[in-house]
């Protein structure tokens, strides 16, 4: 396995898409693997921590700009995330929400309680 982070340009996307960008490319990696993610949105220090620690997923944080030159609030910001082995899945429309858990033997929409019955 290489040291190398795995690069992700985010570019201008925002919570939603970038999440979902950032989510179908760690399915893809081993566990372990470093990913560098880079993106202009001004919410990602925020969002990113909150996916991680829902997900299982290790938010490292921002990786230190060169030479510690001052950035633009429109600037693109890269963070890290170390991909987890056994990540806890997101539903797939709305990554921020983990996906729906159903019973193996029951429709999705039967009823809950068993009162009555």
């Amino acid at each position: 396995m290489s040291d190398e982070p795995v690069v992700i340009d985010g570019g201008d996307l925002g919570c939603a898409r970038l999440l979902v960008l950032l989510r179908d490319r760690v399915a893809t990696l081993r566990a372990g693997t470093v990913v560098h993610l880079s993106t202009t949105d001004p919410v990602a220090p925020i969002d990113l921590p909150v996916w991680c620690r829902m997900t299982g997923h290790e938010y490292l944080g921002p990786v230190d700009d060169p030479g510690g030159v001052p950035q633009a609030d429109d600037a693109v910001r890269t963070y890290a995330v170390r991909v987890a082995a056994h990540p806890v899945a997101t539903d797939p429309a709305r990554p921020w929400h983990r996906a729906a858990a159903e019973a193996p033997d029951e429709p999705a929409d039967a009823p809950t309680s068993r009162a009555g019955r």
